[in-house]
């Protein structure tokens, strides 16, 4: 058994990074609770964790049913190990550690092509993300944490101090509490687990929003529909520490920030289309939310209510129109910084997106997903993806913990917050003689870019930003943006304990931007308002919102393969209308009672079993000493 790290972080085999916690010295103890403290180091952090699809399992787990305790070594000097061992890893080690074990290189632990079976074209071979390991995708049955940096220097010290007395009477171990409901009970696959209820699908809730709000009074929309979509889900190897920073969470802080922008402009009532905001969450596993989005468009169910598909513009002019917008709005700006390219006619295709659901879906739609500056789109299809890349991923920690607030720079996202917004208020107004005066008034807020970054891409400020607190209680104060799994039935209207912060934030912040004055602007709210036109927001502080005019909406993002039934999931057959079900791989996650790590000292056995032979020695003796102190002693008293 082994374990890695990663610097600054540390890893528990093969990766792993852990907040490590220590408490003083203590000068008294005067419980139970006390003597523990003083005997364990208790590592609080983010695990690689057990999942599950229909083929089998991935992720890391404990290989049996109990806890895991091993020896704590340096990766340096483990190169011999005759017994279970914990091995320390940087992650200059890193590169050597893959080689020697899976022959792989890089940072990116997914696929060169992520997700490919998912491309609407064959090449599917073609490579994307030129650092894919694919490690992620691979089973371990071993546990994997991955650990900060003060965490990484205590355990150094430990793994030192054990090498310093390889052959002394104690050492330093790490306990791993890893144990996965599905090694338990045995269930190896999404169908089975889900059967038994030993793990639960991955999901959670997308956001839509329009510009201007959309009169529910009305039988019929007739204003063609433009559609900006951004994801605000990642992946990596450790389930809690997905940032995803450049990819997709640049995507949805431009969305964020284009939309702060535009919702300064008077008149929208006034323009010919209308702009509909959509941010997805589960498309790193398998399109989750635009797949169920465009289910549930096509049921025209309530969370999508006041969207008719027929009206998403679908005409073949409406991407040269798109492209015309970007021409004219990156003019505007008049800087070196911000150039729109058309993509490689080399590339097979649009790159790895959200609009590659609305392909298979066969759905025409003017779509800008994870906003770049180079143009991606498919002759047949009203659809285009704007990306920072052309012929490959730029990104080379794609999917990787790694990928952080250190990957990306605010100019950037401001750079394209800024194309985006001016685009979309051309496309929106239809108004080929828009002077120049009213594009320059479209200008995106600075220094909102560098709080949303703070927000959600760093522990400091993190979710306790005055940002978000303004909209939601967090539960969490370090973002993280990994889907999470879907808890009790999914709903249009959710128990807001069941949506993650995320979520609840962009939900808040898009009804906020959105929407439009209110005669009564005192209308306070606790849950819900009485009119459907309105949303009641910030009605997780103190209980105490405010209803507002927006058509801000919730849509359950999940497997459209799953059906909630009487409280138990249920695999549904693939179904010829959806092509992408077929090769769905339904991701699950694992349940688990605990995840924890900690480090004590023990014993070393091989001192243990020197005392026991020593103690029986001891016994011998004594006995044979009694025995002939007594024989002596018997003579003695003879003789008298």
């Amino acid at each position: 058994m082994k374990a890695m790290a990663v610097r600054p972080l540390l890893l528990f085999f093969f990766f792993a990074q852990v907040r490590l916690s220590f408490s003083g010295e203590l000068s008294s103890m005067e419980s139970i609770p006390d003597l523990q403290e003083s005997m364990y180091m208790v590592v609080d952090g983010y695990p690689c964790v057990r999942l599950l699809n229909l083929s089998g399992k991935i992720g890391c787990s404990n290989p049996g049913r109990e806890k895991v305790v091993a020896s704590i070594r340096r990766f340096r000097n483990a190169n011999d190990l005759t017994q279970l061992t914990a091995v320390l890893v940087s992650l200059d080690e890193l590169q050597d550690l893959l080689h020697r074990h899976f022959g792989l290189i890089g940072f990116s632990p997914t696929q060169k092509f992520p997700q490919a079976e998912f491309a609407p074209y064959p090449s599917i071979n073609y490579e994307w993300n030129s650092m894919g390991s694919g490690i992620m995708l691979k089973a371990y049955d071993f546990p994997v944490f991955l650990l900060s940096e003060s965490s990484t220097s205590m355990l150094q010290e430990v793994a030192d101090k054990n090498e310093k007395v390889m052959n002394g009477y104690t050492t330093s171990v790490a306990e791993f509490d890893l144990v996965m409901q599905t090694t338990k009970a045995g269930t190896h696959d999404s169908e089975s687990c889900l059967k038994e209820q030993t793990c639960l699908p991955l999901g959670g809730y997308s956001v839509w929003s329009s510009l201007p709000p959309i009169n529910m009074s009305l039988s019929y929309q007739s204003k063609p529909i433009i559609l900006l979509v951004a994801s605000m889900d990642s992946a990596s190897f450790f389930r809690d520490k997905s940032l995803g920073a450049d990819s997709p969470i640049s995507g949805l802080l431009s969305l964020l920030a284009a939309v702060d922008a535009l919702s300064r402009v008077d008149g929208w009532n006034d323009l010919n289309k209308q702009l509909v905001f959509l941010v997805l969450t589960g498309e790193a596993w398998g399109y989750l939310g635009s797949r169920r989005f465009l289910h549930e468009l096509d049921m025209q169910s309530d969370g999508v209510s006041g969207l008719n598909s027929s009206l998403i513009e679908m005409v073949s002019s409406a991407v040269n129109d798109a492209l015309d917008a970007l021409k004219r709005a990156q003019d505007s700006l008049k800087s070196e910084n911000i150039e729109v390219l058309s993509s490689n006619s080399s590339n097979p295709g649009i790159p790895p997106s959200s609009l590659m659901a609305f392909l298979k879906k066969e759905t025409s739609a003017l779509i800008i997903v994870d906003l770049g500056c180079h143009v991606f789109h498919n002759s047949l299809t009203s659809g285009i993806v704007l990306e920072d890349f052309d012929t490959a991923f730029t990104n080379k920690f794609y999917h990787s913990h790694l990928d952080d607030m250190a990957n990306i720079n605010s100019s950037a996202v401001v750079a394209a917050a800024s194309l985006i917004a001016r685009s979309l208020y051309i496309l929106a107004s239809d108004n080929n003689d828009m002077h120049s005066s009213v594009l320059g008034a479209i200008n995106v807020n600075t220094s909102l870019v560098e709080e949303l970054m703070g927000c959600l891409l760093s522990c400091k400020p993190g979710l306790s930003c005055e940002m978000v607190k303004n909209y939601i209680a967090p539960a969490n104060v370090c973002p993280s943006h990994y889907v999470g799994v879907v808890i009790g039935e999914p709903s249009f209207k959710p128990y807001l304990g069941y949506v993650d912060d995320v979520s609840r934030f962009v939900w808040n912040f898009l009804a906020d931007r959105t929407s439009t004055p209110k005669e009564n602007a005192s209308s306070s709210c606790s849950k819900d308002c009485t009119n459907e036109d309105e949303v009641c927001i910030r009605a997780e502080i103190n209980g105490k919102g405010v209803c507002v005019i927006s058509t801000t909406r919730y849509v359950p993002a999940y497997s459209t393969r799953l059906m909630f039934e009487s409280g138990i999931w249920n695999v549904l057959p693939p179904n010829s209308s959806d092509s992408m079900g077929s090769v769905d791989p339904v991701w699950t996650e694992s349940n688990w009672n605990t995840i924890g790590l900690r480090v004590y000292t023990i014993q070393n056995g091989a001192y243990d079993h020197f005392i026991l032979i020593g103690g029986i020695t001891v016994t011998i003796l004594a006995y044979f000493m009694i025995a002939l102190a007594r024989s002596l002693i018997t003579k003695a008293l003879k003789r008298d």
